[in-house]
């Protein structure tokens, strides 16, 4: 019964991630055409500093649409192991790609189509081997993972990390390095999966009748999570409001899910109970979405699909017989050319003087 109920939980955390990245894919849109619409009004762009947004309603729009899907991958932290939900976030970036194409005139070319099948294909291996079962299931536990020594450590260089990016490298940097914002985003993120992973299980066990609103840990997750989504929120605008969408959106995953799952592997230590075929078919899995993330924004400005890749063959294959046809011809001449000019210079004077000819010598001999 409990292996069983460990694959219900399994599969219910499945579907929450998958439907969460539709919703926080569509934000993205949403959140960009809300702060398009404002930079053509000419008011005081995110990435300046400006809130004018706070009065957009497709920004409110996006705004709610991924606070859906943050709360579909809330409860999907609940049911399952955070290696198998975070990395499925990479189907947000095929949703934010298909959806940029119809509503940012933004082109999906075959480069982009081939990144996605790359995506899928990389997401599913990754969910055939993530571990099955729960490290965590109870507040307690989550207590003594928060004061092992490894994670107070991680989490203290996170600490430092986000702080000196905020207000050292960011007011220097962060209008021309997109890296900047996004990296303050993504090790942030590390801490509130993990803030999002202890208040799930807070609320499963209220649920089954726990007194967990009376546990203080609940709360300092609680605040914890309100502070790291907040900051989160704050530059992603600003990135999302200076840089390209198809640019953000990869980067951010790659960033963020690179953090998250070294954060999974220092503090819930869901790795130690998977055997080498799943490590590196999970591997396996990640570096085949990162490639499928890198085919479908490296290319996004070439204009290149299955019609013209075809069109180009032929104009190659029609132009190697005749380049080839071509030299052969030319070689013959200047071998012709050569013989006839050895032929005359024998007939015409001694071998000395052949030679100086054929030299562009004019001295003489």
């Amino acid at each position: 019964m409990g292996q069983d109920r460990g694959k219900y939980d399994f599969y219910i955390g499945l579907g929450l991630a998958i439907s969460s990245s539709a919703f926080i894919g569509g934000s993205f849109i949403l959140k960009k055409k809300g702060l398009l619409r404002l930079a053509r009004k000419g008011s005081m762009r995110a990435g300046q500093g400006g809130h004018a947004y706070l009065k957009e309603w497709l920004w409110w729009a996006g705004l709610l649409s991924m606070g859906a899907g943050e709360a579909a991958n809330f409860a999907a932290y609940a049911f399952a192991p955070a290696t198998l939900v975070t990395p499925l976030g990479a189907l947000s970036v095929l949703v934010s790609s298909v959806l940029s194409s119809h509503f940012l005139s933004e082109k999906l070319n075959l480069h982009g189509k081939l990144g996605c099948v790359l995506s899928i294909l990389g997401s599913t291996t990754m969910v055939i081997h993530a571990p099955k079962e729960e490290e965590i299931s109870s507040l307690e536990d989550m207590a003594k993972k928060l004061v092992d020594p490894g994670f107070l450590i991680f989490a203290t260089f996170v600490v430092i990390v986000a702080l000196i990016l905020i207000f050292v490298v960011g007011p220097r940097h962060g209008q021309t390095n997109i890296l900047v914002y996004i990296a303050i985003c993504s090790v942030i993120g590390a801490l509130s999966v993990s803030c999002v992973k202890g208040l799930g299980i807070a609320i499963k066990e209220g649920i089954a009748g726990k007194p967990t609103i009376r546990n203080p840990l609940s709360w300092i997750l609680l605040v914890s999570l309100v502070t790291c989504v907040s900051t989160q929120i704050n530059y992603l605008n600003k990135a999302l409001d200076i840089f390209n969408t198809s640019l953000v959106t990869p980067i951010y995953y790659v960033f963020f899910t690179t953090s998250v799952l070294t954060c999974s592997a220092i503090l819930f230590k869901e790795w130690e109970h998977m055997g080498s075929d799943d490590v590196i078919g999970t591997l396996t899995g990640f570096v085949t979405i990162i490639i499928g993330i890198f085919l479908l924004h490296a290319f996004k400005d070439v204009s290149i699909n299955l019609a013209s890749l075809a069109v180009s063959i032929r104009k190659e294959e029609r132009a190697a017989p005749l380049a080839n046809g071509l030299g052969g011809h030319a070689s013959y001449e200047l071998l012709d050319n050569d013989t006839s000019l050895d032929m005359e210079d024998m007939e015409v004077g001694p071998p000395f003087d052949s030679i100086s000819r054929r030299n562009g010598t004019t001295a003489a001999l």
